[in-house]
């Protein structure tokens, strides 16, 4: 009997490991609002460092992160920003660039690599002259990896592409690096390196990472000296916020070696699904710790999926009205993926006998709502 839990809904749903929870619990801390939290500076520093860019500002969530960050670069109301029409910031962010900046979203097609053809980004570029009639472009952003297509990498010669555009028309760009890690360590190019382009780039801890709360903010200092503006004006500015920039820290450190690992279990996983013929699964595609899988079976839902995979405690979440998502993380072990595999296909052959009794999603699972 298998009392343990196998979470694949989210890489967000780590616990804090034990040399994180010692760091929170040794932290030097202090009033952050005031600029005087020592281990929040040393911490932005380092992440400044290793993103090769001149500052940084600890933030609560991802989507402050990226809300922050577009309204530094598009502090004119009736701004506009070109980003993928699949983009997290455009679709599980609440409109929060329009609802608070006045920012006005210009969706260009995501490929199912997570790439914008560049003639198209282009073509989104409003003209000068046009500006008693039209918004104003000031930002392009990119997502790295891109979730909604399955955690694909954008490679460092489309970032810079795309970087040279943004330079050559005046505007910004700004990259939701929420994954930024797991892109560096598949397509095996520095983190500093894959971002260079960008003016700023927002980077969740508490993904892959397995950092208890918090994202961070990179880009120039002036960027950084707005973004702690905007931060406090959006109730983000936390006090002895070292306790949790530690915990940080420690994930950075312990947690980045360990993303190659979570790729191959993805990798092992997909394999695993494809042998089932109510599935396909492109495994070539994955690339890094995330699996999506159509059932072409019409019997079977992702709804129901879950449902009975939930009564097997194995947690995932539907991506779709005919796709389910599973994503690893640093504490899924092989075993763990091997127990998954074992349980879909039980649950496949329990939904085609019918008669299973199913109970309300409890998992944290909203039924129709396609989550990140």
């Amino acid at each position: 009997m298998v009392t343990k839990v196998v979470d694949l809904r989210s890489d967000t749903v780590t616990k804090p490991s034990d040399a994180m929870r010692a760091a929170m619990a040794a932290a030097d801390v202090d009033d952050d609002v005031l600029g005087a939290d020592p281990t929040a500076r040393r911490f932005e520093g380092e992440m400044a460092a290793l993103t090769g860019k001149d500052a940084a500002l600890f933030v609560p969530s991802g989507t402050m992160a990226n809300l922050i960050s577009v309204l530094v670069h598009c502090d004119v109301r009736g701004s506009e920003v070109i980003l993928g029409d699949n983009s997290h910031i455009h679709v599980y962010e609440n409109g929060g660039i329009s609802t608070i900046g006045g920012v006005h979203p210009r969706t260009v097609p995501n490929n199912p690599d997570g790439t914008m053809d560049v003639d198209k980004i282009l073509a989104a570029i409003r003209n000068p002259d046009g500006a008693l009639l039209y918004p104003t472009t000031r930002l392009i952003c990119l997502e790295n990896t891109h979730a909604n297509c399955g955690g694909k990498c954008l490679s460092v010669e489309y970032t810079d592409k795309v970087g040279q555009i943004a330079v050559n028309h005046g505007l910004k760009l700004h990259i939701d690096g929420a994954r930024i890690f797991n892109a560096s360590v598949a397509l095996g190019v520095p983190v500093h390196r894959l971002v260079k382009a960008a003016d700023s780039v927002s980077i969740c801890l508490s993904k892959g990472l397995g950092a208890p709360i918090g994202s961070v903010i990179v880009g120039s200092k002036a960027f950084i000296d707005k973004a702690k503006i905007l931060r406090k004006t959006l109730g983000g500015g936390m006090r002895q916020v070292g306790v949790l920039c530690a915990a940080a820290y420690v994930a950075v450190r312990d947690t980045v070696g360990k993303l190659a690992d979570d790729h191959r279990k993805a990798k092992a996983l997909a394999e695993g699904l494809k042998k089932i013929k109510q599935f396909t699964v492109d495994s070539s595609s994955v690339e890094t710790n995330m699996v999506f899988f159509d059932i072409v079976d019409p019997r079977i839902s992702p709804n129901k999926l879950c449902q009975v995979l939930e009564q097997r405690n194995v947690l995932a979440m539907p991506a779709s009205s005919k796709s389910v998502r599973f994503v690893v993380h640093y504490q899924i072990s092989d075993s763990d993926v091997q127990y998954a595999l074992t349980c879909v296909e039980k649950a496949v052959e329990e939904l085609l006998k019918g008669g299973t009794k199913l109970e309300h999603l409890t998992n944290g699972t909203v039924k129709n709502a396609y989550w990140h």
